[in-house]
């Protein structure tokens, strides 16, 4: 099977530039990475998305992108009908920085209409890009904000009222990345496709011919999770990525519908984490093995410095499927060498106001929280900018959820009353949470006391980010005044 590699890339020089504020050449960070020359890539190369370039006018950096229907190559010989930004399957990957004024600006070419959300971004609720921000059919939506938050992997995808799940299904969805001075000072791998490369990991239904990808999920797939058949990585089947011997950092996203992925090496060959969805981890945390639930994002740095010629596996566990194999093969071209301290996060500040959110179910396919279901015209709670409050959330089901807030960021304290149960590379700052069925934990949530509010026209949202459940209900929002 050989990938079309239907992916836009950008010049290595251009993204080294970008990436570390040098333009003294570079190596072309598609396909498989490195500096294989056009046409000897390694079959089913990994495909690595584009690196948009803004456009500046007027003092801020415009992003124009187009939302389209397409069709993609997931089989050798097969289109399949897909929905993209600017591709064929998913889209570009945007680079911000912090102090950037941006305007991210959506063009919907689809026949029906789909919003687009800046997923992990702090910025007001009417720049969200929720339910409450439609794009019509023909129509053209901005985000217009300046970014003021830590270095991150974060995300954009639709946020549709009731049609999240499927508009994300057929390919909506690209990775969104902040940098700033800080994460630009740390020796860390920051070579876009070469050193630096993200990993949208996701799993589909295809129909027999290969033709269509295949969006009906039963009673029980929409309770237990629509886990497809097939699992794909940047959109293609099992792909390979030829390393430089030396570390390699990974930007994993979990970009399922409401797919758990139990993650590691299949030869337990161990990595450090040293990042969670909002911000580095304080230090690098070894581990052979990541949990990640839909919608949550971990950084990771893999040593391969002394693996030359060596081929490793990174493998969901939990499916026993494979998503990526790394190839190394190729000598490094520069060096790098983990901090053993990457930031310094802010104390996890004092609540001084508690609220309690249970996660539910109403018959058999309608999901709630405190036993209400998604109303676009309710505000489930109402907070002032500078608010610190402690949330403790409950999963009274049997079925895995998850917990998202729009926005901002929390800090977990506690799973099932016990601080000592929060794992390490929980501890960071986080926009996703993980509750396995019959299970609590408690977070701090501090609003930001700057420009950032959401009235009852253009609140955020706080939702299970499994998106069948949030599609049937499990959403509700809030307030910033």
């Amino acid at each position: 099977m050989k990938n079309r590699r239907e992916f836009l890339t950008l010049s290595g020089a251009a993204a080294l530039y970008l990436l570390t504020g040098c333009s003294d050449g570079g190596t072309n960070p598609g396909g498989g990475g490195g500096d294989t020359p056009p046409g000897e890539e390694t079959a089913n190369a990994l495909p690595i998305p584009e690196l948009k370039l803004p456009v500046e006018r007027a003092g801020v950096k415009h992003y124009d992108l187009n939302i389209i229907e397409s069709q993609h190559t997931f089989f050798e010989g097969v289109k399949t009908n897909t929905y993209a930004i600017d591709s064929t399957y998913l889209g570009p990957t945007l680079l911000l920085t912090r102090g950037d004024k941006v305007s991210l600006n959506y063009t919907n070419k689809l026949s029906v209409e789909t919003t687009m959300h800046g997923h992990g971004m702090h910025l007001p609720g009417e720049m969200d890009g929720t339910a409450h921000q439609p794009i019509a059919v023909g129509g053209t939506w901005s985000a217009k904000y300046t970014v003021d938050q830590t270095a991150c992997t974060n995300w954009y995808h639709p946020h549709y009222l009731h049609q999240t799940a499927p508009h994300v299904y057929q390919g909506l969805a690209g990775m969104l990345i902040i940098e700033d001075d800080e994460s630009r000072s740390l020796d860390i791998p920051k070579r876009y496709g070469v050193d630096d490369i993200p990993l949208v990991l996701q799993d589909r239904f295809f129909s027999a011919d290969r033709r269509k990808i295949v969006y009906d999920p039963s009673m029980d797939q929409l309770d237990m999770g629509y886990v497809g058949d097939t699992f794909i990585t940047n959109g293609a089947i099992s792909p390979v990525f030829d390393a430089e011997n030396k570390e390699i950092r990974f930007r994993i996203l979990n970009g399922s519908n409401s797919t758990m992925y139990d993650l590691g090496f299949r030869n337990a060959k161990s990595f450090k984490q040293i990042a969670t969805d909002n911000a580095f981890l304080e230090e690098p945390i070894e581990m052979n093995r990541l949990l990640l639930s839909p919608g949550e994002r971990a950084e990771i740095v893999v040593d391969f410095t002394d693996d030359m010629d060596a081929e490793f596996t990174l493998y969901d566990f939990m499916h026993s499927q494979t998503f990526l194999t790394v190839n190394v093969s190729k000598s490094a071209t520069a060096s790098t060498t983990l901090p053993a301290v990457l930031t310094t996060l802010d104390p996890v500040p004092t609540a001084t106001n508690s609220r309690q959110f249970t996660l539910g179910m109403r018959g058999m396919d309608t999901f709630t929280i405190n036993g209400k279901t998604m109303n676009m015209n309710r505000i489930d709670a109402a907070l002032s900018r500078g608010d610190v409050e402690e949330w403790e959330i409950i999963n009274g089901t049997g079925m895995n959820h998850n917990f998202h807030i729009h926005g901002t960021h929390f800090r977990v304290v506690s799973r099932d009353d016990d601080p000592a149960a929060v794992a390490e590379n929980d501890k960071g700052y986080k926009d996703v949470v993980y509750l396995p069925p019959h299970s609590r934990l408690k977070f701090i949530v501090e609003i930001p006391n700057d420009d950032v509010t959401a009235d009852a026209a253009n609140p955020y949202m706080f939702h299970c980010h499994f998106l069948e459940h949030e599609d049937n209900g499990m959403m509700g929002q809030f307030t910033v005044s």
